[in-house]
């Protein structure tokens, strides 16, 4: 089905995703199948045309905000947790959030969430300038690999003056305090340490 719906490029990004969610499962203590699962389906609409994600998007009752509409590059986690649900069966809500925040993240994300998202950037086929910050950043702590990629995503959306949605900038608020309290408890070393539930 993945074959069918997806080029080769976004394909084999895919099975790098699941690879990488499995090893980052593994890791922190989540369940390495359902990350696998995740990252294998979290592009599934990728190169699904903006009027058929539209569609799968309207027929699930979902109204796009403002700042999703005028950002078609969010469509496809939309429609592709829509899709996951309504044609292929899936009802384990962890797994739709995962692929339904993996681009903007969110405030209150579980640790499949965190672990899709950082997967999808830190995946064997990334070879952009920060990836090795990243991937060191993600063996110490999830959330302080997230908190980069924020940074990372919402400067490059100022900067090329497009919407910022609403969840990336309550993730990274809430991601930010998060730290900076942990830091203030534990001094700076203590931001990459691991809490009781891995993150």
């Amino acid at each position: 089905m993945l074959e069918n719906r997806l080029d080769p490029y976004r394909f084999v990004h895919s099975l790098n995703v699941a690879e990488c969610a499995r090893y980052l499962a593994e890791k922190y203590g989540e369940d390495k199948d359902k990350a696998y699962l995740a990252g294998l389906l979290h592009d599934v609409l990728k190169n699904t045309s903006s009027d058929e994600q539209l569609r799968i998007i309207e027929s699930d009752n979902l109204m796009l905000t403002p700042c999703e509409a005028a950002n078609p590059k969010l469509w496809h986690a939309i429609s592709g947790a829509s899709f996951l649900k309504n044609e292929l069966g899936i009802k384990d809500r962890d797994l739709l959030n995962a692929v339904r925040y993996h681009t903007t993240g969110r405030a209150g994300m579980s640790l499949l969430e965190k672990i899709i998202y950082i997967a999808d950037f830190n995946s064997a086929d990334r070879v952009y300038k920060d990836v090795d910050t990243m991937r060191a950043l993600a063996e110490e702590s999830l959330e302080a690999a997230m908190l980069f990629a924020l940074k990372f995503c919402i400067a490059r959306l100022v900067q090329t003056g497009r919407t910022i949605h609403i969840d990336s900038i309550d993730c990274y608020n809430e991601l930010l305090i998060k730290l900076k309290s942990r830091e203030d408890m534990y001094g700076a070393e203590g931001t990459g340490k691991r809490n009781s539930k891995g993150t």
